[in-house]
């Protein structure tokens, strides 16, 4: 529970910054959408080079506090110092001086968050070996994170920014950013600080690396080796697709939601909590789907569901074949689809995590390293690279159909905002199609993975054997 815990603190600094960031810099500060999107951009690629560093940094690390834990503790106060003050801009500065101030804040976001957050995600493959009970484990965390992300996320439509009965208040408005950053920011700091000291007396039953020294050339050698395995590029590669899909998705689902749709906060606060309940739903049903039909096969089938319903809104919409926007049907409509795309776009979620997880003993029966931080941290790099690509894409497209700035729910264009959408479908659909392609080729199931902990139990009683032989022949 309280490694689970942790996902909080990430959730929490993802959803803020993937649903808020944006708009709050285009429509409240008043950046150009492009400056904003490159900012993000930026970060996300100095973030991802960062992860691989840090992963093989804390796989070798050693100190009387374990592999992990000094980076967790050393992430608090920077994280959550850095999230409130991205939230809090000087005000009278230029453009130049404010995009500086934000990719100064997102870098020390990213790098931070990455100390802890990478180090944290690695724990799992050591706290459970079994294959079912890891992706349980797995889900657990994922539990967490929906009351972090989407939790915080109904607090800002419903407490710090409600949006006020004459139009007035909302996100739109510079006024609740304030509490709303101090709260969140409080919140990351307390749960990473619970979360790895509740997670401290388990140190002494991880794993402590070998004693031994290790020049560039070398660490960039057993990089190579480790991520020179086809189910972890397979997977790897699925996510990149992802990534590029959501980090389009996410900065322009708000855009659809208000100006779109017309959507008010209080319908979309209901969304986010109609949201909750489906991750929680994909959570608890995650574990049983991966038992049922193998993780691979259960993540393909959930992820076409989820591609499926969650386009439906908008293309049905450019079809005219969906209920007027702003309409109780519309809002109705989008409820179910929010319920069914959520849950099973969760499902696919917490299964693509345990299967990079399975990936940790089929690397170490091949390479005979562990190797769960370097791991994890190149399949983020993969996917922040590219996920900094959707982001970038998104500050485009709103450039490209000329969407306006302090734009009001109602007023935009039809045209602007059919544009934005025809151009936004084909992509994003494209981009998950691939990525459930790629997915087909991933090779660990339950029986390989069950093979590879036996190959790796019998290393060790030989590696154990010879040490004694050798312990005993020189006074024999």
């Amino acid at each position: 529970m309280l490694y689970g815990l942790g996902s909080v603190a990430n959730a929490i600094k993802a959803r803020g910054l993937s649903t808020f960031l944006l708009i709050f810099y285009n429509q409240v500060v008043g950046l150009p959408p492009q400056m904003v999107s490159t900012a993000i951009f930026i970060a996300l690629i100095f973030d991802a080079f960062c992860d691989p560093l840090v992963g093989q940094i804390s796989d070798n690390f050693r100190s009387p506090w374990g592999r992990r834990h000094p980076f967790m503790y050393a992430a608090a106060l920077p994280v959550s110092v850095a999230f409130f003050l991205i939230w809090n801009p000087p005000s009278g500065w230029s453009q130049g001086e404010l995009f500086a101030y934000m990719l100064v804040c997102l870098l020390v976001i990213r790098l931070f968050d990455t100390f802890f957050e990478l180090p944290s995600s690695a724990l799992a493959p050591e706290l459970s070996e079994d294959y079912n009970g890891r992706t349980t484990l797995i889900a657990l965390r994922g539990m967490f994170g929906v009351f972090g992300g989407l939790g915080m996320t109904l607090l800002v439509y419903q407490v710090f920014m409600k949006e006020n009965p004459d139009g007035t208040g909302g996100i739109t408005e510079r006024a609740g950013y304030f509490g709303y950053s101090l709260f969140a920011s409080i919140v990351i700091f307390c749960v990473i600080l619970i979360s790895t000291t509740g997670t401290f007396r388990q140190i002494p039953y991880l794993r402590q690396p070998p004693v031994r020294k290790i020049g560039a050339g070398q660490m960039a050698r057993e990089i190579a080796s480790t991520l020179n395995n086809r189910s972890f590029l397979v997977a790897t590669a699925a996510g990149m697709f992802i990534a590029i899909a959501f980090g389009l998705k996410n900065a322009l689902d708000i855009y659809f939601a208000l100006y779109f749709f017309l959507l008010t906060q209080t319908q979309l606060s209901i969304l986010t909590a109609v949201g909750v309940i489906a991750s929680l739903m994909g959570v608890a049903l995650a574990p049983r789907a991966g038992a049922w039909l193998g993780k691979k096969h259960a993540a393909i089938l959930m992820f076409i569901g989820a591609l499926t319903t969650s386009v439906m809104p908008l293309t049905l919409s450019l079809m005219h074949l969906a209920p007027a926007p702003g309409s109780e049907n519309m809002f109705r409509f989008l409820t179910v689809e929010m319920f069914f795309s959520t849950t099973m776009a969760t499902i696919t979620g917490v299964l693509l995590s345990s299967m990079i997880a399975d990936v940790v003993e089929d690397s170490e029966v091949k390479t005979g390293r562990r190797s769960e931080g370097l791991l994890f941290s190149a399949d983020n790099l993969f996917k922040k690279i590219v996920s900094g690509m959707g982001v970038l894409i998104s500050g485009s497209l709103l450039a490209y159909v000329n969407f306006p700035t302090n734009a009001k729910r109602g007023e935009v264009d039809p045209a602007i905002l059919r544009e934005l959408a025809m151009i936004y479908l084909p992509t994003a659909v494209l981009m998950f199609a691939v990525a459930i392609l790629c997915l087909f080729a991933f090779k660990i199931d339950k029986a390989a993975h069950e093979s590879n902990l036996e190959k790796l139990k019998d290393a060790a009683v030989l590696a154990a054997q010879s040490g004694a032989e050798g312990r005993i022949a020189p006074g024999s």
